[in-house]
C-alpha cells in the first residue's frame, strides 16, 4: 500500500506529517510555515478548482499546490507530543 500524503486528505481529515519529499528550498519554506515532521495537519476548505489545496497547520491556513501536497508524506502513527514529537 502506498504511503498516504497530504493530497489524500479531504476537508476535515487530519494526519500527522512524517516527512517532506521535496527539494531543499521548498522544504525549508514549508517548514517555516509549520509543516514539520510530527505536526498534525488538517485539510481545510477546498480552493476553487481544487488547486491549490488548503491545509491548517499550527493555527494557520496555508495553500499548497496539489503536486507539492503529494510529496508530503503522512505518518502511520497518530500519536504526537506537545512539541510535535512522536510519543
Amino acid at each position: 500500500m502506498p504511503a498516504r500524503t497530504l493530497s489524500d486528505l479531504r476537508q476535515g481529515d487530519e494526519g500527522v506529517l512524517d516527512r517532506l519529499e521535496v527539494v531543499a528550498d521548498v522544504a525549508e519554506r514549508l517548514m517555516e510555515l509549520g509543516f514539520l515532521p510530527g505536526v498534525r495537519v488538517s485539510a481545510g476548505r477546498p480552493a476553487p478548482g481544487g488547486d491549490p489545496m488548503i491545509f491548517r497547520v499550527d493555527g494557520s491556513e496555508v495553500a499548497i499546490r496539489r503536486a507539492t501536497a503529494r510529496r508530503l508524506i503522512l505518518s502511520d502513527s497518530e500519536q504526537v507530543g506537545e512539541a510535535g514529537d512522536y510519543v
